[in-house]
């Protein structure tokens, strides 16, 4: 259930992208489904290129003192519109660098907002007493 919750926040979060950031647009009939389609997309391509991605520049992001990791986040936002548009047929179009940038920048505020209201499955649950 929490997987799917937070694929409805990265889809919420990128239709925020395509809202704010000029260059990120939706040249699909059903914009929601190509939102969806896009969020599980990224959500792959964050989970196994981005980690390699990370290993593999850590020199630079500890010289950048982490700021490279926000070129990474453009370039997992730019990689993951190409495979939703090449593979899959949806038409979630990121028009270069720094569309991609600013739109990778909008996807993690608006998901780490949206995230802060779900509980916490670590927590313990509390049990109120009379």
């Amino acid at each position: 259930m929490r997987l799917l919750i937070r694929w409805f926040i990265t889809a919420i979060a990128l239709m925020a992208a395509v809202w704010l950031v000029p260059g990120i647009e939706i040249r699909d009939n059903n914009g929601w489904v190509a939102a969806l389609v896009m969020a599980a997309v990224l959500g792959l391509v964050n989970a196994f290129v981005r980690p390699l991605l990370t290993l593999l520049s850590c020199p630079l992001v500890l010289l950048t003192l982490g700021l490279f990791l926000l070129l990474i986040n453009a370039f997992t936002l730019a990689l993951s519109s190409w495979i939703a548009v090449n593979w899959f047929n949806v038409g979630f179009y990121v028009d270069g660098f720094f569309p991609s940038l600013f739109g990778s920048i909008v996807v993690s505020i608006v998901s780490f907002f949206l995230s802060v209201f779900l509980p916490d499955e670590n927590e313990p649950h509390r049990v109120a007493r009379a």
